[in-house]
């Protein structure tokens, strides 16, 4: 017979057993296998420990926790720490009792429990979405194991979370299809209002950085308090908790001065094993230290402090920071609804996240609601990978001819980025064209009829597959890699959203497709006069009807 309870300190040893069966000897965060360290983590108020006992065998078979210090104690947020089950009683429901006896322990203590499930396995999403919970993130390259491994948030409400959820978020277009994502599962309703018209922090200023030492302390604390109203970022510690105890978390902040007066701070949490920074409070007197801070801060973890993973929470009543910490190539990573309880209200966050160092996801086991969202972050990274390489591309690629540097930002903002083998077919004749390629490098060949007829050459910055694009006909010509090329994709259901919400960039991309498809017919030699008008009047009716409908 399995029952759960409250650990105790005779469990320690045990606890400490199932560690290293799960784990392994070679598991980088050792302080899980020092007993004096589980020891305290029994007798903490910050946590709650369960453990699953075998009475027959008078065996601890597995364990889990909850960290009420996952948000500032004011938040009523916790998180569902590691659930461990020894491998010889896997598949024994011992895993859903734990999870059952921590929801009954917890239910009167927090609003907002979270879920950090991993992903090489879908064991604890699956029992947490049996449970209530919601998947709300996808974390990419979070934790450091034996490799690092991504991760999936997932959240349960309890009380009066709900209750107290101001309404209304203010998001910026990137974040809209993860938080309608997220907030399309009951018991939500989307509600947010997307701002297209915010503009990041500026630039400029001339400051000095340093480090926060003691005498500093006084003086950024009466910024904080005089000052600061509406708080943008969040995070588990605060300034006012106290210059020790923030040391003895683990805690620093960085200063920007300016003729000698200190005018912001920006506080991060750092873990050096595993190359992680939580970013969780920003205090400033002037628009440009806002960005200024953020900035070194991101330039110091890549450069200086070996930082493979930065995340902030942000507001999502705050489109300034968004737009800021996008333009700082941090992308959303997770909606989370209702999370932080500021003044009277609880407020949704964006989780914002910084890869310094890019490399393969490695095999995934998803679950199909947390394989929905993760596919929306990843394309966001995929988006990351190419919107650098489309702003300077701007003046030579006609497709972004006549935007500025905000549109074409925007436009690649909805593409993705494919690589295609030499041979391989982007489209064949009669196939559904749903897309449009956008050649980044290398050479594509058109060709026609049975014989395979080339009768025109993609070079790289020219686009294929416009007009079935545009028309919605099947292709009526064949598209194949000369060489390695890499393409941008840019989907129909995603272009017509993007012009629905900005015309202005839908009247410059069909005027910019239309000259670019005649260039094309009149280079290829290929095409009678007839030919060349017909298309040419199908693409002109079609842009102008697709104009109409927005």
């Amino acid at each position: 017979m399995i029952r759960v309870r409250e650990a105790r300190e005779e469990d320690v040893g045990q606890i400490r057993e199932i560690f290293l069966a799960v784990y392994g000897t070679d598991y980088p965060h050792r302080e899980l296998y020092d007993e004096l360290w589980l020891k305290r983590s029994v007798f903490t108020d910050d946590a709650l420990i369960l453990v699953a006992e075998d009475t027959e065998a008078g065996r601890v078979v597995g364990t889990a926790s909850v960290l009420f210090d996952f948000g500032a104690h004011s938040d009523l947020v916790g998180e569902f720490g590691r659930l461990a089950v020894h491998p010889e009683y896997r598949r024994m429901q011992v895993g859903k009792l734990l999870m059952d006896k921590r929801l009954e322990a917890i239910k009167n203590r927090l609003h907002v429990g979270l879920v950090v499930a991993r992903t090489v396995h879908p064991y604890a999403q699956r029992i947490s979405l049996v449970q209530g919970f919601i998947a709300t993130g996808f974390l990419p390259l979070k934790h450091f194991f034996r490799h690092r491994e991504s991760f999936a948030l997932l959240a349960r409400y309890f009380a009066d979370a709900l209750t107290l959820r101001r309404n209304n978020p203010r998001i910026i277009p990137e974040v809209y299809t993860l938080a309608n994502l997220v907030m399309s599962q009951p018991p939500f309703t989307p509600d947010f209002i997307v701002d297209e018209d915010s503009a990041s922090y500026p630039a400029g200023g001339d400051y000095r950085l340093e480090q926060l030492q003691a005498e500093g302390y006084p003086a950024l604390l009466r910024i904080e308090r005089g000052r600061v109203r509406n708080r943008e970022i969040f995070g588990p510690m605060r300034l006012d908790y106290g210059f020790f105890k923030l040391q003895a978390r683990q805690t620093s902040y960085f200063l920007a001065r300016s003729g000698g007066q200190i005018v912001g701070a920006v506080g991060y949490t750092m873990d050096p094993v595993e190359h992680i920074v939580r970013v969780f409070e920003l205090i400033a007197l002037a628009d440009d230290v806002v960005r200024f801070l953020l900035a070194e801060l991101e330039r110091k973890c890549r450069e200086e402090m070996g930082i493979e993973y930065i995340e902030i929470d942000v507001s999502a009543y705050a489109p300034r920071m968004q737009r800021t910490l996008l333009e700082l190539n941090f992308l959303p990573v997770a909606y989370v609804p209702a999370m932080v309880f500021y003044q009277v209200e609880r407020l949704d966050i964006v989780k914002m996240v910084r890869l310094n160092k890019l490399q393969d996801l490695g095999p995934l086991g998803l679950t199909e609601p947390v394989q929905a969202v993760a596919d929306v972050v990843m394309r966001g990274f995929s988006t990351c990978v190419i919107a650098p390489r489309m702003a300077q591309a701007i003046k030579e690629v006609p497709l972004f001819r006549g935007m500025n540097t905000e549109q074409a930002t925007r436009l690649a903002g909805v593409c993705t980025v494919r690589s295609i083998g030499a041979g391989a077919r982007l489209f064949s004749g009669h196939d559904p064209g749903d897309r449009l390629y956008l050649m980044l490098q290398g050479q594509v060949t058109i060709s026609s009829g049975s014989s395979a007829r080339v009768i025109g050459t993609v070079q790289t910055g020219e686009t294929c597959g416009e007009v079935s694009l545009l028309s919605a006909r099947h292709h009526s010509a064949t598209a194949t890699a000369v060489n390695d090329i890499e393409v941008a994709e840019l989907f129909r259901r995603d272009l017509e959203d993007l012009i629905r919400r900005r015309p202005d960039i839908g009247v410059i991309i069909y005027r910019n497709l239309a000259v670019g498809l005649g260039e094309k017919l009149l280079r290829s030699g290929e095409w009678n006069r007839d030919t060349e008008r017909s298309e040419a009047d199908s693409l002109t009716l079609t842009s102008e009807s697709a104009l109409h409908r927005t």
